[in-house]
């Protein structure tokens, strides 16, 4: 899997991925200790105001960044982004008031809707073949892991000798490394496209994504990812503290599960899909996820939950949501052509970070007004009705070529090449606006 790392664009890519995570994280952990040194015990309401501010800022930032994306150079939009992010990260050591926590989240987290759909659409440019942009996937995927498992042990380390203003400024030092390892090397960039109207750019990508099948079945897939990952983000703290009466140092624990299970699967999916579709796979990781989650949610009605019952839970879920997420990329390049990519990216963030809107207030709304037991039978439920759906809508071997013809085009257009009905995988696009299955 490493090999891929021999590319040096992409090794400067990975490396601004991870520098710009270990930022994040340190910036999780001091948020949180701003939001109780200024809101003391309504620490919570503050925090979970910013995450709503964060998806909100996700869904409604990302498709207008794509817009402008096609325009400007790849390289420079990905600099000038980290730049804002780190400017913002050393702005809110001087953070006095609450109102200013939620305006800074929602520029810091603009930023990101603009960054990481082009960060992640610049990826297969850079790594054309697919068995390598696989493997790059799961790098992606073992960095996001790691990120999580790593960022509080040195958060902590660092509180030992720095008050967690000081963490903020390693949000800072991250992003700024970031946009130099990105300013280092030189990116590709789409092809000049027609000039398009505001709104033909601002929604190309959504429209791409809704009418291909295979992304519609992504889509319910997202669905999933979201209603099992809001358990174990939003109430394993709960589940711990309140149901098992253990120590924080057990909410580490049940989280590493979670990880460990997800990096397992980031580790064996670059072979396995060399040998089965990305549906199959996708689909079983999905069944197999809502099936831990399941038969937790029995587990827990007859018998006392205990710390490794939760833990090994979480792992399966780990890894079934790995399975769902990892090869999205794959899907989502295969269904643009090059400058499409952006807009399809910022799609999939904003149509998947929507499903993080419902679910992340669902999955606290329900933990506290019913229990664990309840919240999982009803995310349980909410997941198989995605599972459901994306086995529905989203046919096998939709990469294959399809025969259709062209009866507007004119016999010499040189899309028909000669022919006229001939074969070929679809993408949509001017010339393909919808699947030839499709009335």
């Amino acid at each position: 899997m490493i090999g891929v790392l021999n590319n040096r664009t992409y090794r400067h890519l990975y490396a601004a991925q991870i520098v710009a995570l270990t930022g994040t994280g340190l910036a999780t952990v001091a948020l949180g200790l701003l939001a109780y040194d200024l809101a003391g015990a309504a620490a919570g309401l503050v925090l979970g105001t910013a995450l709503t501010i964060k998806m909100l800022a996700y869904v409604i930032v990302a498709p207008l960044a794509a817009a402008i994306a096609e325009r400007v150079d790849r390289r420079r939009m990905l600099v000038t982004l980290d730049m804002v992010r780190a400017a913002v990260a050393v702005c809110l050591p001087f953070v006095s008031e609450i109102w200013q926590i939620y305006v800074l989240i929602f520029v810091l987290q603009s930023a990101s809707a603009g960054f990481t759909p082009a960060f992640q659409a610049t990826i297969p440019d850079v790594l054309p073949d697919e068995r390598d942009y696989t493997q790059a996937l799961s790098l992606s995927r073992l960095a996001m892991d790691l990120e999580s498992l790593l960022s509080p042990m040195l958060a902590a380390a660092l509180l030992l000798m720095v008050s967690f203003d000081g963490l903020f400024w390693g949000t800072g030092l991250g992003f700024a490394a970031s946009a130099l390892l990105v300013v280092l090397v030189a990116l590709p960039s789409p092809k000049p496209v027609p000039r398009r109207g505001i709104y033909d750019r601002t929604t190309r990508g959504l429209r791409i994504y809704l009418k291909t099948p295979r992304l519609r079945g992504l889509l319910a897939l997202s669905w999933v990812s979201a209603a099992l990952g809001s358990m174990v983000i939003v109430n394993t703290v709960v589940i711990v503290r309140s149901d098992l009466r253990l120590a924080e140092s057990a909410v580490a624990l049940a989280l590493a599960g979670f990880g460990l299970g997800s990096m397992l699967a980031a580790l064996i999916l670059p072979r396995l899909l060399d040998r089965v579709e990305d549906r199959s796979v996708m689909l079983a990781g999905a069944m197999l996820g809502t099936g831990a989650m399941g038969l937790t949610a029995l587990m827990s009605a007859a018998l006392p939950m205990t710390l490794s019952m939760l833990a090994l839970s979480w792992a399966l879920i780990g890894f079934g949501y790995s399975t769902v997420l990892t090869p999205s990329g794959r899907l989502l390049t295969r269904s643009a052509h090059p400058a499409d990519r952006p807009a399809v990216f910022a799609a999939q963030f904003t149509l998947s970070h929507a499903c993080w809107l419902v679910f992340y207030p669902l999955s606290g709304w329900l933990m506290t007004v019913s229990g664990a037991t309840v919240t999982m039978a009803a995310l349980t439920t909410a997941s198989v009705g995605g599972v459901l759906t994306a086995w529905a809508v989203w046919p096998r071997n939709t990469a294959q070529p399809v025969p259709h013809s062209h009866p507007d085009l004119p016999p010499d257009h040189p899309h028909l090449n000669g022919n006229g009905p001939h074969s070929h995988a679809i993408i949509i696009d001017e010339l393909h606006p919808r699947y030839p299955q499709e009335p």
